[in-house]
């Protein structure tokens, strides 16, 4: 019983940590992609800087990474896993295919949340003479606040289960306990201790995340 209690508080903390320096990274990579997304867009859809050729290119990349499946793109990833980390395998390793394939997501969320800024409250940004990195910074960014935590939080439970799935490569977490110890050892404890764990971690996220992005609805 006290092996099982280890493995699974090794897993749990390995998992943990895949999805807090995935989530670090991804918004790194897709937060700056997704902004360009908006400002870049149709004046129409409020875009600040309209730029359709740019914009256009921009999404259909965006596309084209958020069609690849992640177990395929994990596997395509290894040699730069390798290369950055030293390994293909473990927790480490499975940060940077965590962190490329969650980054279009958080550009598709952080462009459909800016999107749903008000533009009269722009045009009297853009009235008062403010620049288009000030319309950004100062206006743009803090009225999508609720939606941005709203896409957090949605981002943070996709890597949760993403790190679920790396778990079939030798990933490690969660994912790879549930299939090494539960399935290939035929041991169903450690299935169901894997995936009530990750039940549990996707309703506290969730909780975490709607009470933030509803105290940031409050403060407007």
């Amino acid at each position: 019983m006290s092996t099982m209690i280890n493995l699974v508080l090794e897993a749990t903390w390995q998992t943990v940590v895949m999805v807090f320096l995935s989530t670090i990274f991804s918004m790194v990579l897709g937060f700056p992609i997704g902004v360009l997304l908006h400002v870049t867009g149709p004046e129409e859809h409020g875009g600040i800087i309209p730029h359709p050729v740019f914009c256009s290119v921009l999404s259909r990349i965006v596309n084209i990474l958020r069609s690849f499946p992640f177990l395929i793109l994990m596997i395509v990833l290894m040699p730069l896993s390798r290369l950055i980390i030293g390994t293909s395998i473990g927790t480490m390793a499975t940060v940077i295919p965590l962190s490329i394939a969650a980054a279009p997501f958080v550009a598709r969320v952080i462009e459909s949340s800016l999107k749903e800024v008000d533009p009269g409250v722009v045009q009297a940004a853009k009235a008062m003479g403010s620049t288009n990195w000030q319309i950004i910074v100062k206006v743009l960014i803090p009225e999508a606040l609720p939606s941005l935590a709203a896409g957090v939080t949605l981002t943070i439970i996709n890597l949760i289960g993403y790190s679920a799935m790396a778990g079939a490569i030798g990933g490690g977490g969660l994912g790879d306990l549930a299939i090494r110890y539960g399935y290939q050892r035929f041991r169903p404890s450690y299935m169901v201790a894997a995936v009530v764990i990750i039940i549990v971690m996707v309703e506290l996220i969730q909780f975490i995340g709607d009470r933030i992005s509803s105290h940031l609805i409050s403060r407007r």
